[in-house]
């Protein structure tokens, strides 16, 4: 029965089990599914929280679950298409197709659910002091506000979860955005005060929690707080990284954004610009690390595979060699947009060729004309691809296209492993962001040269041209935050929370009540990515995407075994009539 119970805590697996075998029964050894047992003491709640910062990986790193949850943040943006899933339509309350939209719902409200355990346990445990205490408090409640952050804007209304459940529970109701928001917004107000200004390689800082802080706020058109935010950690223990550092400092073939984006420099002592990353080396005990990244994986083309041909129509390229190794095994699940790979490199003149940015230098991207015939029996070896010898120029969309390589490469440790992008830090939040935010709560304001001059901060670093207070706008903030944050970021959400902003404030016809029919996401999507117009088809998917896509849809499961309650679906989605008010208000 401990099983049934804690599945049934978990919310949503709750709801799928209520059919599910007599296997869901069996014991589960060496789960902390016991707290009974394990969370009695300051030391069971300390491993408790182990786990919430291990959970945190399942955004950045593949951890055999079949989850990378930024990946469908990019896929699902104006930076990249999911070239397995063009077709959006088919991404309904029952179907996800070959990406876990579904599934990362689940996922994230397992996480809530173990916060909760910590936030609950944390009442019942006897502390050395109050201030400990608080402390243990605050990671819980930090962690809880980042899954709610990005489960509502990626979902919308959901139900808020404050505390643990022990027992069966079906009368679920969702709340509104709105108050989420607000809750979590006073919930990382009470982390910020008690975590530490300072700790080591993935732990919760100060820092952290303002830099989330700071995106609530934004969301919550509290601007001035999220100013207030921001600038506490930009004046706290962090900086810009502007010179060269750590591993591979003395290529002189590189430069500072190589750096500042190899994993083993993510956690280093003198990498000031990290404020909060996921720690996975591939040193760490099997069971400690996850497969991988796989960011050569899920951003890197298919230029390994049978459509590349040379001029005898002949397979052009293998995957073996320095280049399979450097390349990797991609599979295009993001293909990147031609807007990423050049049109947003545009500026005063300059284009993505000519460009004095770093982050499109050509030290750290791999462009089409790079991409060189490998095939030792090939008539082209070593001779640049040739996109005429395809036999479909649809072949290109997933075969061959340009990358940021100093984004994506990660060498396999493991020198038997496929190379997809092994093991290694990732960013969570780093200090170029904060700026961006910032500078994105001074342009709602109207104080354009302050905006002006934060993202000017980070386009010095990278070697940019300054732009002016006359050319801040939100399209210009998108686009930084794409030049800067690729991969990082979780690019969906903070395209919807931007929406929601626009949509709050009446701006260019975006309003709150009519969000699923018109909206800031759906109409940047539609500008910067010619996919869904140009109709390109991939396995029998002919790309199509509507405004209401703007929100993944609630997996049918969880709402139809919520028999006591009513959990809303997403307008526009198959259920969608049989909402009610949601709540707006949480104690």
């Amino acid at each position: 029965m401990k099983k049934i119970n804690i599945i049934i805590a978990g919310f949503f697996l709750t709801l799928v089990t209520l059919s599910c075998s007599k296997s869901w029964l069996d014991p589960e050894p060496l789960s902390f599914y016991t707290p009974e047992n394990v969370y009695k003491d300051p030391q069971g709640l300390a491993s408790l929280a182990v786990t919430l910062k291990t959970d945190l990986k399942q955004e950045t790193h593949n951890m055999g679950k079949g989850l990378h949850n930024l990946i469908m943040d990019f896929a699902a943006s104006d930076l990249g298409s999911p070239w397995s899933q063009l077709d959006f339509y088919k991404l309904t309350p029952n179907n996800d197709v070959y990406y876990n939209f579904l599934k990362m719902f689940n996922f994230m409200f397992t996480n809530v659910k173990n916060c909760n355990v910590l936030i609950s346990r944390v009442q019942t445990v006897e502390f050395k002091s109050e201030q400990e205490k608080n402390a243990m408090l605050a990671q819980g409640l930090f962690y809880r506000s980042y899954w709610y952050y990005r489960l509502v804007n990626s979902y919308g209304d959901v139900p808020f979860i404050a505390e643990e459940i022990e027992g069966a529970k079906l009368d679920f109701q969702s709340h509104s955005r709105a108050a989420i928001l607000k809750k979590i917004q006073v919930d990382l107000e009470f982390a910020a005060q008690w975590l530490p200004a300072s700790a080591g390689a993935g732990e919760l800082t100060k820092g952290a929690a303002n830099h989330l802080l700071s995106k609530v706020y934004l969301a919550n058109l509290e601007f001035d707080k999220a100013i207030t935010a921001a600038t506490a950690v930009i004046n706290g223990p962090y900086a810009l990284m502007t010179e060269r550092f750590g591993k591979d400092a003395a290529n002189t073939y590189r430069n500072v954004m190589w750096d500042l984006h190899r994993p083993e420099n993510v956690s280093l002592a003198n990498n000031k610009e990290t404020i909060l990353a996921t720690i996975d080396r591939f040193e760490a005990p099997a069971d400690a690390r996850s497969l991988g990244l796989f960011t050569m994986r899920y951003y890197g083309c298919s230029w390994f595979q049978a459509p590349v041909r040379d001029s005898e129509g002949k397979a052009g390229m293998v995957a073996s060699g320095p280049m399979y190794d450097s390349l990797g095994r991609g599979n295009a699940n993001v293909r990147l947009t031609g807007f990423y790979q050049y049109d947003v490199w545009s500026y005063k003149g300059a284009t993505w060729k000519t460009t004095t940015d770093l982050r499109r230098a050509d030290a750290n991207w791999v462009d089409n004309h790079e991409y060189k015939y490998n095939n030792p029996s090939s008539k082209d070896f070593g001779k640049p691809v040739n996109i005429a010898y395809f036999a479909d120029k649809l072949d290109t969309f997933r075969s061959i296209y340009a990358i940021p390589h100093y984004k994506l490469y990660v060498p396999e440790q493991n020198k038997a492993a496929t190379p997809q992008g092994g093991n290694g830090d990732f960013y969570v939040f780093r200090l170029a962001e904060t700026y961006l935010l910032r500078a994105e709560a001074y342009y709602w304001k109207g104080q354009l040269d302050l905006a002006a001059a934060d993202i000017n901060k980070v386009r010095a670093r990278a070697k940019a041209l300054p732009m002016t207070s006359s050319e801040v706008t939100v399209d210009f903030i998108m686009d930084e935050r794409a030049r800067e944050l690729f991969t990082e970021e979780p690019r969906h959400s903070e395209m919807v929370r931007i929406s929601y902003i626009m949509a709050a404030k009446n701006l260019q016809g975006y309003t709150l009540a009519n969000f699923s029919e018109k909206n800031y996401y759906y109409d940047r999507v539609k500008r910067k990515n010619p996919t869904y117009d140009q109709k390109v088809t991939m396995l029998g998917n002919v790309a199509a995407i509507a405004p209401f896509h703007v929100l993944w849809p609630i997996p049918s499961t969880v709402i139809t075994a919520n028999t006591k309650g009513v959990i809303n679906q997403n307008k526009g989605y198959d259920g969608a009539e049989r909402n009610v008010p949601p709540i707006e208000t949480i104690p």
